[in-house]
């Protein structure tokens, strides 16, 4: 089993407390929180071993999860691989590209491995599906939450479009060739709210749209290709996937067939992927054991999650203009 221990005992902390106590992949030695008072009463209603420093808990580690604020990220990142450990990194990566470079490189120098929290690629909905994105043209994604102030230390691109960011760039293997966005600050000092157009070189376009002031939750992303519709609901962990091909001269009784305007027909049918059950923050810290543990390949690497932050100050620096 790994040793593990968790850096930030807040909301999404007590949650991989949970999960990395449950494992049977690791061995959770405790966690540091710098609120003493609150790490504390955890300790004492949980049973968790607190330590009483950021440096204690990593010297004790094999693995560190960094579940703290996200303007921490990078300090405590580099802490953990400047003593040799693996981190495991909620999302998003750092607070600047720059900061993201350096955890990065130093993990590489040091020959350590990096995992970003980009959750939604062990949704299971999304996974369900994943491998029928095969060369999206248009992708079409909404993710809206009620007010909450536990995100707002950043801006919503990073709380919440970052999440589709990152699905955004597994899905579409080419190189961003334009963004444009705009964004607005509702109650916070920063967007509340921000819509984006990226266009990539390949032809493919994606409009991102997310929200931290809405009325209802919703987490939806549609992908439209040559031939197929496939949507995704994260939230609700359900697909659509619906497929075109060509209509055959003779069609069974009940074949739903459509007729285009230059008279070429087309059969359409629907599709649907077993959805498993599944746990996805507790899968993505798994998934990371056997990187560490078997060697195999890291899902999420810290190149993609500073890709996705590339990505997120590109628009960003768009609401700025």
């Amino acid at each position: 089993m790994i040793k593990a221990g968790v850096l930030g005992a807040g909301h999404l902390g007590k949650i991989h407390l949970r999960l990395l106590e449950a494992s049977e992949r690791y061995e959770l030695v405790g966690f540091y929180d710098p609120n003493q008072k609150n790490a504390k009463a955890l300790a004492q209603e949980k049973g968790y071993t607190a330590f009483e420093s950021e440096a204690d808990l990593i010297l004790a580690c094999e693995m560190v999860d960094i579940v703290t604020p996200t303007p921490y990220h990078h300090q405590n990142a580099l802490h953990a691989i400047q003593e040799g450990k693996h981190v495991f990194i909620e999302k998003p990566i750092a607070n600047s590209v720059a900061e993201a470079r350096e955890i990065t490189k130093l993990a590489a120098e040091k020959g350590v491995l990096g995992q970003v929290g980009h959750v939604e690629r062990f949704n299971p909905a999304f996974k369900a599906i994943k491998s029928s994105v095969t060369h999206p043209k248009f992708i079409e994604s909404h993710r809206l939450a009620e007010f909450n102030p536990r995100g707002t230390d950043v801006p919503v691109v990073l709380d919440l479009m970052i999440h589709d960011i990152d699905v955004l760039l597994s899905v579409v293997d080419s190189k961003v060739k334009s963004v444009s966005a705009s964004g607005v600050a509702v109650i916070s000092t920063t967007p509340d709210i921000t819509n984006a157009r990226i266009e990539f070189e390949n032809g493919c376009v994606a409009n991102l749209t997310a929200s931290r002031i809405s009325l209802k939750k919703m987490r939806k992303t549609r992908f439209f290709q040559k031939d197929a519709y496939i949507a995704v609901d994260f939230l609700d962990k359900k697909v659509e996937v619906v497929k075109m091909k060509d209509a055959p001269k003779k069609a069974e009784d009940f074949a739903l067939i459509l007729e285009n305007a230059d008279g070429e027909k087309k059969q359409i049918y629907f599709e649907n992927p077993n959805i498993e059950d599944s746990n996805a923050i507790l899968e993505e810290l798994e998934v990371f054991a056997d990187a560490i543990d078997k060697n195999d390949p890291v899902i999420v690497p810290l190149e993609n999650g500073t890709r996705a932050l590339e990505l997120a100050h590109q628009i960003m620096d768009c609401c700025k203009e």
